[in-house]
């Protein structure tokens, strides 16, 4: 089970809006999502799928922030491709708030076993390719986590890099 032991992380995540995570979500929940090095077929299968259903989660009063190990411009024009311009984010190039949030680098079965190639050709055929070169670690799992009243209420942490999560169920469930 996830636990996240510093209390001070999600006050000191300060989006590129300049309010913190914590602060967000006393309004709101909030979906974090830790997303893979920016050329990866999964982040970009992310992207697409937020895309997809950001109106979705604002009618549930849901607010999104991407974490990310590209520099603030060059997420920002990823972004921007995918018509999320708007979205809040931060940029962890150093993985401080991978690791705080219990996120692992994958072993060679996470990244290329059976789950892995079955999740790329999911991504696929929705239409997503691989971007180019890695914009951050191509080891670096991904995860997301919903934030309520300054507290991780529910969480999808991979264990392989095909795995899929639901991000409208874990807005709507509860862990705690």
């Amino acid at each position: 089970m996830f636990v996240l032991n510093d209390k001070t992380t999600l006050q000191k995540m300060i989006t590129s809006s300049g309010e913190t995570v914590s602060e967000l979500s006393v309004n709101k929940k909030v979906l974090i999502i830790f997303l893979r090095h920016l050329a990866c077929i999964f982040c970009r299968e992310a992207l697409k799928d937020i895309k997809k259903i950001k109106s979705k989660l604002e009618q549930l009063q849901v607010e999104i922030v991407f974490v990310h190990m590209a520099s603030v411009e060059a997420a920002e024009e990823v972004f921007a491709d995918y018509d999320l311009a708007d979205i809040k984010h931060i940029s962890d190039r150093d993985k401080v708030l991978y690791q705080k949030f219990s996120l692992s680098k994958g072993d060679f079965r996470q990244l290329f076993g059976f789950k892995s190639f079955i999740g790329m050709g999911r991504a696929a055929v929705k239409g997503n390719s691989v971007g180019g070169s890695p914009i951050g670690d191509p080891r670096q799992l991904p995860g997301v986590f919903v934030v309520e009243n300054g507290n991780v209420v529910n969480y999808f942490i991979y264990s392989s890099v095909g795995d899929y999560p639901n991000y409208i169920d874990l807005v709507k469930k509860s862990k705690k």
